[in-house]
């Protein structure tokens, strides 16, 4: 066999072919399915660890997730999963920056109905504020396009308006992101930028509403108290907004209970945004200010590539025309798989998997999840279940047969209610890598 210098992902990532050529000793050119009649059927049950049931419908160029690496590091060399380590969070979270802070969860933990504040995914954009001395004292100001600016401490806040719970997806707008080809700049997410939680707050749009929104009121602006990366104290870290329309929905709240708990510091406690649906940036941590603009926001992460996405297809690599992009809004529909765990092991003679998973889509709902034992040929309905309200994610359950040991490939897909269907492989390349919803799949050996 050829030796290999570049990680999997990297030569799969590069010439799809080629790297079929090398891993299994495929001549270029050949279909798998010819390929994998002979010593290359025994080349790739080697690197699986077994027999592959379903090798007449494995595709050509596709990376078998048994073998996926970590995302490369710095000048090439592979980077294995880097375990958060961090009081009150799950170990088994991965490191994906740390200068700002960003950590993943894996999809096996996000396999309880309500994401424990443990198992819930890190994204900062800055370098993490002092902790609040007395977090009832801690001041929220409503200004701009307003009849009566509001100043409130968070007392104030708490005991002048209604609180509401709601269960809800926060999902970053980078999320899916290490499935894009070529690699996209940023943190290489691959499902796990995604929690749903239980949030407790005051809505936004009340609180907008007590303020009296102008005529003039098309766009807010969000500012929070976290330093920029620089230590410039007149540099802004992040400052994202959104059209009043989706402002004045009733589930975006301003939070400052997470789980039945004061709203922890590492998750902008305390007192944050929370505007489900859309992507995470918006849901501004340890907020301080809201500004109502009469024109679209300007601030740090709506401009340029930055949160936006291409309008229309780009080229894969290319340079990006920014007067062409649109602002991400709507998250895309996602499914992941739960339950069995990739690298999932079962005793011989094994002949059912039961599978669970979540699934969510944005402003809409999940209208339907199926999934697959033999790498998309055939597909299976699974049981979704209801959310509790709007936003929460949809839980999934099903039940594959699997008709001898050996090496299989879960596929799960979820469709939403507009009838989009999350696809095999991320599209609408864009250089930041937002919108990546491409099919989860996990590998499980029978024997």
């Amino acid at each position: 066999m050829t030796t290999i210098e570049r990680s999997l992902d990297e030569l799969y990532r590069d010439d799809p072919e080629r790297a079929d050529a090398e891993v299994f000793g495929r001549r270029t050119g050949a279909s798998r399915r010819g390929f994998l009649g002979g010593a290359g059927l025994a080349a790739l049950g080697a690197a699986v660890g077994g027999a592959v049931p379903f090798s007449a419908q494995m595709p050509a160029g596709l990376v078998p997730a048994a073998l996926a690496q970590g995302a490369p590091a710095a000048g090439g060399a592979p980077k294995g999963p880097q375990p958060l380590d961090f009081p009150g969070k799950n170990p088994g979270l991965v490191v994906l920056g740390d200068r700002p802070l960003v950590a993943e969860t894996p999809e096996h933990l996000l396999d309880d109905d309500t994401t424990p504040i443990a198992k819930f995914f890190i994204r900062n954009n800055g370098n993490i504020p002092e902790p609040a001395g007395d977090p009832a004292a801690w001041r929220i100001r409503v200004e701009g396009e307003v009849n009566q600016p509001l100043d409130l401490t968070l007392a104030e806040l708490r005991s002048r308006f209604q609180p509401k719970t709601y269960r809800m997806v926060l999902e970053c707008g980078g999320n899916g992101r290490a499935s894009f080809t070529p690699q996209a700049r940023g943190n290489q997410w691959t499902n796990g930028g995604a929690g749903c939680a239980e949030w407790t707050g005051v809505p936004l749009a009340e609180v907008l509403k007590a303020a009296g929104l102008k005529d003039s009121a098309r766009y807010t602006a969000h500012y929070g108290a976290d330093p920029h990366l620089s230590g410039d104290p007149t540099k802004e870290t992040l400052s994202r907004g959104m059209p009043m329309q989706k402002a004045m929905e009733e589930h975006g709240l301003v939070v400052f209970a997470m789980n039945g708990e004061p709203l922890p510091h590492i998750h902008g406690g305390p007192v944050r945004l929370v505007i489900p649906g859309w992507p995470g940036s918006l849901s501004h941590k340890w907020l301080t200010r809201v500004v109502v603009r009469d024109r679209e926001h300007d601030g740090q992460g709506m401009t340029g590539t930055s949160y936006r996405v291409p309008a229309s297809p780009m080229i894969p690599g290319g340079k990006a025309d920014e007067k062409s992009f649109r602002i991400l809004e709507s998250m895309p529909v996602r499914s992941v798989i739960s339950n069995p765990a990739n690298g999932t092991r079962l005793p011989a003679g094994t002949r059912e998997l039961a599978l669970r998973g979540a699934a969510w889509a944005g402003d809409l709902a999940v209208s339907a999840v199926d999934v697959s034992t033999d790498f998309g040929a055939t597909w299976s309905r699974a049981e979704v279940t209801a959310p509790r309200n709007r936003y929460d994610w949809h839980r999934w359950t099903a039940r594959v047969a699997l008709p001898s040991d050996g090496y299989y490939e879960i596929w799960a897909r979820a469709t939403d209610s507009g009838g989009r269907m999350q696809p095999h492989v991320a599209g609408n390349w864009n250089p930041q890598g937002y919108g990546a919803n491409a099919m989860h799949r996990v590998a499980v050996l029978v024997g």
